[in-house]
């Protein structure tokens, strides 16, 4: 393992989020008297922690130092963990408050625009990936720190379709959200087929890095792709079950109300016609 060191303005950045969301949620709550709910601030301060674990040490060392592998956990732990926890944990008045300026509204709407939201997602997941792009942001601290907030706000984008908490801008139907996660699921192959069918380091500065626990640059570019593959799709495969199952049961819960309201109904005419 590389050797420990802090990284202090990841612990001032990710403190001051959570810290500014706590902060928020009080003054909502005594300027409206309703609080905010302990399931979403816990989510919240999930979603924050699940974007620390990819941030620091040992995820963020081994990604920038020496394991392209390790780089692809990083952005499925930012894409397809920590952005949906995040959303599920902001409630509808702050997220109102975000959008609140027109501009920012009116460009948040086009974008979580489904067609579009699937495309700006997958355009940033493949000039993340591309190789001169990767060597760059290996080399430039802040080019790396902003390509991980432009990554985090595509899947933000991503996710809005599926998860919106607000009605004025509705998320898709179920049968819409298992559909549009379908598509979402294959998008990825392109890329990842050129890590796990490469013959050649798609990344060469990977190859000049010290080799850690046995894993020469092909295997790490190998494994890199079925991470991609694999493990994303496994993550979206799950929600698209997830989303399944809840719609069945929401449908079989409202057709047995829909049976018991007509039984009620028919005692009621039975009893006024005596």
């Amino acid at each position: 393992m590389p050797t420990w060191h802090p990284h202090p303005d990841v612990w001032l950045l990710f403190g001051s989020i959570v810290a500014g969301y706590l902060i928020a949620c009080r003054r909502h709550e005594e300027a409206t008297g309703e609080p905010t709910p302990r399931r979403k601030r816990r989510l919240f301060v999930l979603g924050m922690g699940v974007l620390w674990l990819g941030a620091d040490y040992p995820i963020h060392d081994l990604a920038e130092n020496y394991l392209y592998l390790m780089h692809m956990v990083q952005h499925m732990l930012f894409t397809l963990v920590a952005a949906p926890i995040l959303i599920a944990g902001m409630p509808a008045w702050l997220l109102r408050d975000l959008l609140r300026p027109r501009l920012v509204s009116a460009a948040w709407r086009f974008l979580t625009r489904p067609l579009v939201a699937l495309v700006f997602f997958n355009a940033v997941l493949l000039f993340t990936h591309w190789p001169a792009v990767v060597e760059a942001s290996v080399s430039s601290a802040p080019l790396h720190f902003s390509l991980h907030v432009l990554i985090v706000f595509s899947a933000f984008v991503m996710w809005w379709p599926v998860m919106s908490p607000l009605p004025e801008m509705p998320s898709l139907p179920a049968p819409g959200q298992m559909l549009y996660l379908f598509f979402q699921s294959l998008a990825p192959t392109i890329p990842a087929s050129f890590l796990t069918f490469g013959h050649h380091p798609l990344y060469p500065i990977y190859g000049t890095f010290p080799r850690i626990w046995g894993v020469n640059a092909l295997s790490d570019q190998l494994a890199a792709g079925l991470i991609m593959k694999l493990v994303g799709g496994m993550i979206l495969w799950g929600v698209i079950a997830a989303i399944f199952f809840r719609w069945g049961a929401r449908e079989d819960r409202e057709g047995f109300d829909a049976l018991a309201y007509r039984d009620v109904e028919r005692e009621i005419q039975a009893e006024l016609s005596r």
